[in-house]
C-alpha cells in the first residue's frame, strides 16, 4: 500500500523519486519496506496493471529512469487497502513475543534483566521521540499527522516499558509460571523454570 499511495501522490513519479521520499520516512522500519524491494514492488505493481509506466529516460551515462502513474484498478485497489487498515485491527508479528512464549526456558535472572534491558531501551526510543516531536523538522517542517504518529509510537513504547518493568519484578519475586492445576498436568510436567519439555521444537 505504501508504494502504490506515494506513486498516487507524487504521479507522474520515478522509482529513484519513491524510494526517496518512503527512506525519508524512514519506512524501512516501521512499515517493513525494504529499500532494495522497492522497483521490484514497482515492476510487480505495474505487471498486476495497478501501475503503468508511462515514460522511460536516461540522462547521460546514468541508469534509464521509468516514470508510474496509478491505473484506475490501482486508484480502487489503493482506496480498499486504505480502508482496510484504518477500519480493521490487524496485529504485527513482534518476534519478542515468540520468544516470551518460551520464558521458562530461560533463567530467571536472565529473563527479568533481559525484561529490564527491553524496558531501557524502549526508554531511550521515547526520549528521542518527544525530542523529534518539539523540534522544529516536526513542528515546521511536517504535515500535523507526522507528529501525531510520533504520539502513537511514544505511546506504545511507555506502555510495553512499563509491562517490562512489571513482568521482570513478577519474575524476581519467583512467582510460578504454572497455575498449581498444571504443575503436574501431562504435557506440562517438563514446563519449569529453566527448561523446555523434552521434545518440544523451538525453531
Amino acid at each position: 500500500m505504501m508504494i502504490l499511495g506515494l506513486v498516487r501522490w507524487m504521479q507522474p513519479v520515478h522509482g529513484y523519486d519513491v524510494r526517496r521520499e518512503l527512506l525519508s520516512w524512514s519506512a524501512d522500519k516501521w512499515a517493513n519496506v525494504q529499500p532494495g524491494s522497492i522497483y521490484h514492488a514497482l515492476r510487480k505493481l505495474t505487471e498486476e496493471g495497478l501501475l503503468r509506466a508511462v515514460a522511460t529516460e536516461q540522462v547521460g551515462a546514468r541508469p534509464a529512469r521509468t516514470t508510474y502513474e496509478v491505473t484506475p484498478k490501482g486508484e480502487d485497489e489503493f482506496e480498499t487497502l486504505l480502508r482496510n487498515l484504518w477500519w480493521n485491527i490487524s496485529e504485527p508479528a513482534d518476534p519478542f513475543v515468540a520468544a516470551f512464549s518460551f520464558l521458562p526456558a530461560m533463567p530467571r535472572a536472565e529473563a527479568a534483566a533481559a525484561l529490564r534491558n527491553r524496558a531501557n531501551l524502549l526508554r531511550a526510543g521515547i526520549e528521542s521521540m518527544r525530542a523529534s516531536l518539539e523540534s522544529d523538522w516536526v513542528r515546521n517542517r511536517k504535515p500535523a499527522h507526522v507528529g501525531w504518529m510520533f504520539e502513537l509510537w511514544s505511546a506504545r513504547a511507555e506502555a510495553e516499558m512499563s509491562w517490562c518493568e512489571r513482568i521482570a519484578e513478577r519474575i524476581d519475586s519467583g512467582v510460578s509460571y504454572l497455575p498449581a492445576e498444571l504443575d503436574e498436568a501431562q504435557g506440562w510436567s517438563g514446563w519449569k523454570d529453566g527448561e523446555v519439555p523434552s521434545g518440544t521444537d523451538t525453531e
